[in-house]
């Protein structure tokens, strides 16, 4: 069964439905989830994010596992008993009854204290779990590569980039405040910061998203043009098939170097908590959408905001494309820096790094900056 297992881990393609091998991957991927959940009922302090903790109600968290352990049994149960690749969904039904077993959706949850240190655990399930139903959905329903399916090749890798960097939100989180605080903490204003939590709600959204996107377009745009960064940000550009996972390949340093610099100025205009968690919403949003395998292009305003169409152009290796469309939630900057791409074409042909000399490999894009080669 290990070896079966091993062996679809390690491979891509269409799965075709009526089998049992979409359903029973998909009860093996909620069931691991429901396991790990059932882990961070255990270990609180050590496993979850003390920010998100604030806003669970435990009860609600509670039934969501239940009804996942339900499904992802239920599913696993009814292939075995169809005799649809069995081996497959007995190993789901397994790890659903290891979770049960392990305490499932009843795991007391008591006093604890508060480490420094955490694994964004409870990040890392949310976000799957949230991210690959809303936007695989939208892929099914507006494909713009109708070919490409949902374990492309390489997806192995990005899912690793995205195990890995939502794990370790505690550390980038630790690291990021102590360098803002540090580098940034001169330029704090008392009257700036007054002036800034006294505008309305909706104006201070909309400066925090355009101050955030100033930074993060010319952040961007010295990754592009200084060669020892580029090194980093090559990772993410060597991704070949653009989908939801695509935009999670990304070399830790760089996260650390971009969240550093783009919470910057939101310390020092001292934003409100209202309004930073909706910009937080909105970058989530953003940041995983526009890498969608989704034909969207919303008319005019994709001259205004950012869309998948405005960054599969940025991922893309035609001359036209490279070096271009930095922005992340605003495009109109890029057409004010005259760095828009302009195409007669709808969408580009080929994405990736020219040249295509970026290993692939989780371990190995970590190492690639500092290998000297190319």
């Amino acid at each position: 069964m290990y070896d079966k297992l091993n062996k679809l881990s390690e491979s891509h393609g269409r799965i075709h439905l009526g089998r049992g091998v979409a359903s029973g991957v998909f009860a093996l991927m909620l069931a691991v989830l429901c396991f790990l959940g059932v882990l961070a009922f255990h270990f609180p302090a050590y496993l979850t994010t003390p920010e998100l903790r604030q806003v669970y109600d435990t009860g609600a968290m509670r039934q969501l596992l239940f009804w996942s352990m339900v499904v992802s049994g239920g599913v696993a149960l009814a292939n075995i008993l169809l005799g649809r690749v069995r081996w497959l969904s007995a190993s789901a039904f397994l790890v659903v009854v290891g979770a049960a077993l392990f305490g499932g959706h009843r795991v007391p949850v008591g006093p604890y204290a508060q480490p420094t240190l955490y694994l964004g655990l409870d990040w890392f399930i949310l976000d799957l779990l949230g991210s690959s139903l809303i936007f695989i959905f939208l892929e099914k329903l507006f494909p713009l590569r109708r070919e490409q399916p949902v374990f492309r090749a390489e997806w192995q890798t990005d899912f690793h980039h995205f195990i890995v960097n939502h794990l370790v939100v505690g550390i980038i989180l630790m690291l990021t405040n102590q360098l803002v605080h540090r580098f940034f903490g001169w330029a704090v204003q008392g009257d700036i910061q007054l002036w800034v939590k006294d505008l309305p709600f909706f104006v201070a959204l909309f400066l925090i998203i355009l101050v955030a996107d100033l930074v993060q377009y010319w952040t961007h745009r010295a990754y592009h043009e200084i060669p020892l960064l580029w090194r980093l940000h090559a990772v993410h550009h060597s991704v070949k098939s653009m989908d939801w996972l695509a935009g999670s390949r990304q070399h830790i340093l760089e996260l650390l170097i971009t969240r550093t610099l783009v919470l910057a100025p939101i310390f020092v205009f001292g934003f409100s908590k209202e309004v930073i968690d909706a910009y937080i919403v909105i970058v989530g949003f953003q940041a995983v959408f526009n890498h969608t395998n989704v034909n969207v292009r919303l008319g005019p305003l994709r001259y205004l905001i950012v869309t998948p169409n405005f960054h599969h152009w940025h991922h893309s290796q035609d001359q036209e494309a490279l070096d271009k469309n930095y922005a992340a939630h605003f495009a109109f900057l890029d057409y004010l820096f005259g760095t828009a791409v302009k195409s007669d074409r709808s969408w580009p042909s080929l994405y990736g790094v020219l040249g295509d000399y970026v290993p692939n490999g989780f371990l190995k894009q970590l190492r690639f900056p500092f290998s000297g080669k190319h």
